[in-house]
Order: C-alpha cells, then sequence, then structure tokens
C-alpha cells in the first residue's frame, strides 16, 4: 500500500493527539496505513508529574457529615484542591509525549464519570484518573471490573449506600444504561437485579479503600439479562460483557469521537464490536480497527468533529508556537468553555459535538485565539517549538482539515497567514 500523504497522516494525527503537530505528521508521513496507526497505538513512555498535596479521605469525608459550617469548610477546601488538581492535569496535557494516552484517559473520564462536585474528594478523583491512565488503551473488561470498585465511582453514584434492605439503584442504572448496554437494552427489573447484586460494596471509612461488606450482602435469587442466580458485582459484570451490545455500545462511542458525531453506520459497528469482542475486549483492537477503517479516513469525515475544549485550548499551543497562558488560566478557561476536568456536568459527562458551541463559548473561543494570533511567532517558548518552514499550501493543510472558509491575507508572511488560518471558522473542527 502506499505511504500517506501529508493530508492524511494530519489527519491521523489530528483525531489521536493534541492537535496536529507537524513533527507528528512528518513522522507518519509516507508510512502505509497500518503502519502509520500501530506507531500511533504504540506511545512512548511519558512521565507523569507529581501531583498536588491533597487532603486524604479520612480528612474530608467526616467533615462533609458534619453540621452546615463544617460542611461549607469541606466544600471550601475541595473547591481548592480541585483547582490544584485541574492544573496538575492541564500541565500534563501540555507536556506530554503520549497525546493518545491523554486522549484516551479523558475519553474514559467521560465514559466514567465522576466529579469533585459531587464527591469533594479530589484525592479519589486522582486515584481514579491515575487508574484510566493504567487502562487506556488496555483491556475494557479489566477497567470495567476496576470502575465498578473505585472509590470515587463508589461515592458519586452512591455505590457506598447500596445496602441489603435498602439498595440504592444508581450505579447499576448507570452501569447498564451508560458504562455497557445503553438505553433501552435492559428493563428496570435488571435494574433491581444489578442493584441487589453490588450491595455491599463501599469504602472503607478508616482508609477510603474499596471494602466488601459481606452482612450488607443481599444473597436472595434474582433474574438478570435472562440468567438466574445467586449474583456478586463480578458476576453482573461478566453477563455484561457476554452481552452483544455492550461491545456495540463502546463502538458507537469511538464512532462518534473518532470518525464523525452523527448517527453511526450500523454495519460498521457491528464489524469493530466483533474485533473487540474476539479480542477479548482489547481497547487497542478496537481503536485499531476503527483507525484502519474506510470511515475513519474517507473524505466525507474530514472536518465533521468540533474540537473540545482540550483541543482548542491545550492542541493549539502545542502545534504552533506561541506563547501560552499562564496554567491558572487555562484552567479557568476550561470552565468558560465548558469541559472542567474532574467535573463534568453530570452522570452522562460532556456531550461534545455541537453542544462545545454556545453564543457564549464562541466568543471564548474567539477571544482566546485572537490573543493568541497577537503573539510573536519569533519568540522562544519554554517547549522549544519553532514555525515549520513550509510553503503556504503547506500551512494551509497543516493548520486546517477541510479548505479554508474565508479569504486568506493577499499580503504574503508566515505570520499574517498562520494568524488568518488561527481565526478561519475551519480551525474549530478536526
Amino acid at each position: 500500500m502506499d505511504g500517506l500523504t501529508f493530508g492524511e497522516a494530519r489527519h491521523l494525527v489530528a483525531r489521536t493527539g493534541l492537535g496536529a503537530e507537524w513533527d507528528q505528521i512528518k513522522r507518519l508521513q509516507s508510512k502505509s496505513r497500518d503502519e502509520a496507526v500501530a506507531a500511533v497505538l504504540n506511545p512512548p513512555a511519558s512521565p507523569l508529574a507529581a501531583p498536588p498535596a491533597m487532603s486524604a479521605w479520612h480528612t474530608l469525608e467526616p467533615m462533609r457529615l458534619m453540621d452546615a459550617q463544617h460542611r461549607t469548610q469541606a466544600w471550601m477546601l475541595a473547591q481548592a484542591e480541585g483547582k490544584r488538581l485541574q492544573a496538575w492535569w492541564v500541565t500534563q496535557l501540555l507536556a506530554t509525549r503520549a497525546p493518545l494516552i491523554e486522549r484516551m484517559t479523558l475519553f474514559w473520564h467521560n465514559h466514567f464519570t465522576s466529579s469533585i462536585q459531587k464527591t469533594l474528594q479530589p484525592s479519589l478523583l486522582h486515584q481514579q484518573n491515575l487508574l484510566l491512565r493504567r487502562h487506556a488503551l488496555g483491556n475494557f473488561a479489566e477497567l470495567l471490573h476496576a470502575i465498578a470498585k473505585d472509590p470515587a465511582m463508589l461515592v458519586y453514584l452512591d455505590g457506598y449506600q447500596n445496602i441489603k434492605g435498602n439498595p440504592n439503584e444508581n450505579f447499576a442504572r448507570e452501569l447498564l444504561e451508560l458504562f455497557t448496554l445503553g438505553r433501552g437494552h435492559y428493563s428496570e427489573a435488571d435494574v433491581k437485579a444489578a442493584a441487589k447484586a453490588f450491595t455491599g460494596w463501599g469504602v472503607d471509612n478508616r482508609n477510603g479503600k474499596f471494602v466488601v461488606r459481606a452482612d450488607q450482602h443481599d444473597t436472595s435469587r434474582v433474574s438478570f439479562l435472562g440468567k438466574s442466580g445467586t449474583f456478586s458485582g463480578e458476576d453482573i459484570i461478566a453477563i455484561l460483557l457476554e452481552h452483544p451490545r455492550t461491545a456495540e455500545h463502546l463502538s458507537e462511542k469511538f464512532w462518534r469521537n473518532f470518525v464523525n458525531n452523527g448517527t453511526p453506520d450500523a454495519a460498521t459497528v457491528r464489524s469493530w464490536a466483533q474485533v473487540l469482542r474476539t479480542s477479548g475486549y482489547e481497547i487497542k483492537a478496537l481503536l485499531s480497527a476503527v483507525l484502519t477503517s474506510e470511515a475513519f479516513w474517507a473524505q466525507r469525515n474530514k472536518g465533521t468533529l468540533i474540537k473540545s475544549p482540550i483541543e482548542i485550548l491545550v492542541g493549539t499551543v502545542r502545534m504552533i508556537p506561541y506563547p501560552r497562558e499562564s496554567i491558572t488560566a487555562m484552567v479557568n478557561l476550561c470552565r468558560l468553555l465548558g469541559q472542567e476536568l474532574f467535573d463534568p456536568p453530570n452522570v452522562k459527562g460532556w456531550q461534545g459535538g455541537e453542544h462545545w458551541i454556545s453564543t457564549q463559548t464562541l466568543l471564548v473561543r474567539t477571544s482566546y485565539l485572537t490573543k493568541l494570533s497577537r503573539g510573536d511567532l519569533n519568540q522562544r517558548v519554554e517547549t522549544g517549538l519553532k514555525l515549520p518552514q513550509a510553503s503556504e499550501q503547506e500551512l494551509v493543510e497543516w493548520m486546517l482539515p477541510v479548505s479554508p472558509l474565508q479569504a486568506l491575507p493577499s499580503i504574503a508572511g508566515d505570520r499574517r497567514l498562520v494568524r488568518a488560518l488561527l481565526l478561519d471558522p475551519a480551525f474549530q473542527v478536526s
């Protein structure tokens, strides 16, 4: 097979990384599709910065359960520590040598949603982030089992309050609706049965670790998705992984994240789901099927994904050597643009796509890019990034996934051209 063109390499880098980084594009150019995808799926190791100081579980949890004054103190402390944790992740996003790992960590953070606002436990969200990183390109079955026992998830979806005689169905419902099968593929009876199976799973009040309290586990016989028995939480997850809808649901989400935000092609989704199940739920196998598919490379699907706030804020300065905003400012911009790290808006996460754009967020996006575009491209930035030596046509093809929607400046000059391309509406999409 012929090697990738510059435009094809750019498409692959933009969809799997954080910005269409010139060096990454040139590294993949001339490789075959299979070779380029294999290279992307085997990213280099990238060091992870030490996290900021955060209060332990046993410090914040008692405060959260006390009187109004202590609850307010716990909230204020969690907010301050949460901002530092957000800054930690933004710093990692800017510096990483493995942008696909960051992108997939964000994907799983949005799939298995938890938030500081609900848990008031930044340290638990950090632990969950490390869990998502470890499994980012690993095995979905292992990740699903691990997330069900994750303390942040147990607190966020009230699983730690799910006990025999007084079941809490929140986690069971979202496990079926959001994490595995999708709406319409289970009954209310299935939710109730799953909730019983997870009774007794909680968080140790002494150390914030996962614990199973056998005396609070409901051992009654139930029916779940056509199977009957005395089930544990692990049994429920195993049954869900056997169900073909779990792989299909995940494949649909990969379509919307890597191909386009419209209705997925049913036949393509079924083929990806088969690959995922045959591999034993290896995430790399699914992503490889996605990235080597006709749908991913089709011209009709280029420029169809609206960039997320992280892609706009982080991807732009990883790509173009403009002096960036402070980390604190970027954390605040994430909030203004609707992608506050560690604090998705609800259990469904960020909807993405056209929902990234509103009158307010479009104004903030444009203001941010306009401010960047006034920077000096000749000024040395801390990353050492430099503007590539390229022709006008190469710069256009590098910065935009499709042809510019506005007229380019008639007066030549890299700075003027880059500014025009940065502010072109086509820069808002991938």
